[in-house]
């Protein structure tokens, strides 16, 4: 089965190789720091199975080797989202201005991928309902998404 790509803007590929380096640089060796002792501690105390300290830092241990394997992940299978070069219709790396109905309060979001997408920023994944929607139309038109309330239409004002 083919790997997933992972669509990141340059700054999103920046942000995610320096997670990286601080999980690998700092967290890494400060968990394994915290297990040496909490495993140190439970054999001073001869009950290992009933140390909470030892239980934390194999979780925060897990954590982080968890992580570590999914940004590199990303890394391996990334794809650039370039600068768009058209404004008409939207794809990958456009900022699009939506109102929920033909007059509603405009909202603005940018199309990313999945790894960089936080909907309070404004920055929605092309794999959401929403932005999924919006993929290859253009200003003016409307879309329409199932949402838990029922169906919701957005209207597209502009494309950047």
């Amino acid at each position: 089965m083919p790997e997933q790509v992972s669509f990141v803007t340059p700054n999103g590929l920046k942000k995610v190789q320096e997670e990286l380096d601080y999980l690998r640089k700092v967290r890494r060796p400060q968990a394994i720091r915290q297990l040496k002792e909490s495993l140190e501690q439970a054999s001073a105390q001869a009950s290992a199975l009933e140390n909470p300290d030892l239980d934390v830092a194999k979780n925060e241990q897990a954590f982080i080797e968890g992580r570590i394997l999914q940004l590199e992940q990303v890394l391996k299978t990334a794809v650039i989202i370039e600068t768009p070069q058209t404004h008409e219709v939207i794809g990958l790396g456009n900022k699009v201005t939506v109102t929920e109905g033909a007059d509603g309060v405009p909202e603005n979001y940018c199309i990313v991928g999945s790894v960089e997408a936080d909907p309070r920023k404004g920055y929605i994944s092309n794999e959401s309902p929403l932005g999924r929607a919006l993929l290859g139309r253009k200003a003016g038109e409307c879309v329409v998404i199932a949402a838990p309330v029922g169906e919701i239409e957005f209207c597209i004002q502009s494309v950047e």
